[in-house]
């Protein structure tokens, strides 16, 4: 019915991140080829999430958060503070460096923090698009509502509602809160989807879900969704890419050559800098922890 990947763990510290892609298994599920879940954790007063700047390319990164909030930096000159509900799409394209931190409002009172990052793959002829930030906030993502279940639709169209986000690939992407018994039908229209439980308890068509496992439906096969509790379930996918696409470290391509590249270019300090950020930055790996080819 179903494959499954189950999450590798990693322990920041302050909170656990926990990572379904890219897995040996399986690099992509439609232009998603990066999903980490982190939290939920609480900061204490005087700490919180300090990701110092670091480049991507070839890629968008979508940030959604539910508790907590993060500043958002990068060399576009972008300042965004996203909070539960909002989304932030950074697109990399030809290359962009950014930060992400807790605010210090938060950092001074202590905060929750809890969430999804993805990583979408630009498809062909886009990929050293130029460089972009999207905020779009809470009340503008449409809401679908009904008997026990409040859909945010993230990205894409899904239930008859269209987000307004830009969509580089076709995408659906929606973060589904459910009471104990609610159903959803999961429709079977985009080439791949998944469902990752991120809290409580969900089944599909009867068959339990393990909560953090990434479960990758069968094409063309649609499905009900329930809850067994309370629960938050994402939702995610869109069209399959016909070409590979590699990994490594924060660098996605369908070329090595230009992973290589951008990793010289980091090496040698010729990315942007990130304004009101750049006294710090994060070092390039000898090993690193996302990679999806030796």
């Amino acid at each position: 019915m179903f494959d499954i990947i189950t999450p590798s763990t990693h322990d920041l510290g302050a909170f656990e991140v926990r990572r379904t892609l890219p897995n040996k298994a399986r690099t992509m599920v439609g232009p998603f080829i990066f999903v980490d879940q982190f939290g939920p954790a609480h900061f204490d007063i005087g700490r919180g999430m300090d990701v110092r700047p670091h480049p991507h390319i070839n890629l968008s990164t979508l940030t959604y958060l539910f508790e907590g909030a993060i500043d958002h930096r990068d060399s576009l000159g972008t300042f965004a503070t996203i909070r539960p509900g909002a989304c932030n799409l950074m697109t990399a394209g030809s290359g962009i460096v950014h930060s992400e931190r807790t605010p210090a409002a938060e950092r001074a009172t202590g905060s929750g923090i809890s969430g999804m990052q993805t990583w979408l793959a630009l498809p062909d002829g886009k990929e050293e698009i130029d460089a972009a930030f999207e905020h779009v906030a809470k009340d503008d993502l449409p809401l679908v509502e009904d008997n026990g279940v409040s859909a945010r639709v993230i990205m894409g169209s899904l239930w008859d509602a269209t987000s307004p986000i830009t969509q580089h690939a076709a995408t659906i992407y929606a973060d589904i809160l459910m009471n104990a018994g609610a159903t959803i039908p999961i429709d079977a229209e985009a080439d791949e989807r998944a469902v990752l439980v991120a809290l409580g308890d969900a089944s599909l068509d009867g068959e339990a879900l393990d909560r953090y496992s990434l479960y990758i439906l069968k094409p063309g096969q649609a499905m009900t969704l329930r809850a067994e509790t309370d629960a938050r379930v994402m939702l995610l996918g869109g069209e399959a890419f016909t070409t590979p696409r590699h990994v490594w470290w924060n660098f996605v391509s369908s070329s090595r050559d230009r992973i290589n590249e951008a990793k010289a270019e980091w090496k040698e300090r010729k990315f942007p800098l990130v304004p009101g950020d750049s006294e710090e930055f994060i070092p390039i790996p000898e090993v690193p922890k996302t990679v999806s080819y030796p």
